[in-house]
C-alpha cells in the first residue's frame, strides 16, 4: 500500500469541547503518524481557498462563518493509505449515522459541528497540506513501530 499524506482539521467545535487529545490518540493508534501540527486561526481568505468547490452553495456562508469563529488544529499524517484510514477513523459526515467508535459517531453533535475534517482523497490531501503547512513545517520522520504498523 502507498504511504500518503493527508490533512487533518480538528474544527472549532473540537477545539472548544477539548478533543484534540483524543483525535490525536485515535490516529496514533491506527498507525498514522503526525508530521505536521498547528493550532491557528483561519481568516476569510483561507477558508475561502480550503472551501473554494462550495462556493456559491447556500451552506457556504455558515461553513465561512463556523470555521472562522474559533481556533482549529491543523495536522498532516502519513501513513500507508492514510486518507482511507483517516476517513474511517472520522466516520461519516453526519454524525447521526455515523458508526460508533468512529470520531463523529463517539464525539460530534451535528452535521454542521462534526469535530473534524479530512481530506477526502490524496489529491486533494496535496492541495489542502499546501494551504495550511509549508515545506519546512512538514517533519519527515521514520517511526521506530513501522515495523509493527506498516508491514516491516
Amino acid at each position: 500500500m502507498t504511504v500518503e499524506r493527508t490533512l487533518v482539521l480538528v474544527k472549532p467545535d473540537g477545539v472548544q469541547r477539548g478533543l484534540v487529545g483524543d483525535v490525536i490518540a485515535r490516529l496514533e493508534r491506527r498507525g498514522l503518524h503526525l508530521v505536521g501540527l498547528k493550532l491557528l486561526r483561519i481568516d476569510e481568505a483561507l477558508a475561502a481557498r480550503h472551501y473554494a468547490e462550495h462556493v456559491g452553495k447556500p451552506f457556504y456562508p455558515g461553513l465561512v462563518r463556523f470555521i472562522t469563529s474559533a481556533p482549529v488544529v491543523a495536522m498532516a499524517w502519513e501513513g500507508p493509505g492514510a486518507v482511507a484510514l483517516v476517513r474511517s477513523t472520522m466516520g461519516t459526515t453526519n454524525p447521526a449515522t455515523s458508526a460508533p467508535g468512529t470520531i463523529r459517531g463517539d464525539l460530534a453533535v451535528s452535521i454542521g459541528t462534526n469535530v473534524v475534517h479530512g481530506s477526502d482523497s490524496p489529491e486533494r490531501a496535496a492541495v489542502e497540506i499546501d494551504l495550511f503547512f509549508g515545506a519546512d513545517e512538514l517533519v519527515a520522520w521514520e517511526s521506530a513501530l513501522a515495523e509493527w504498523t506498516v508491514g516491516g
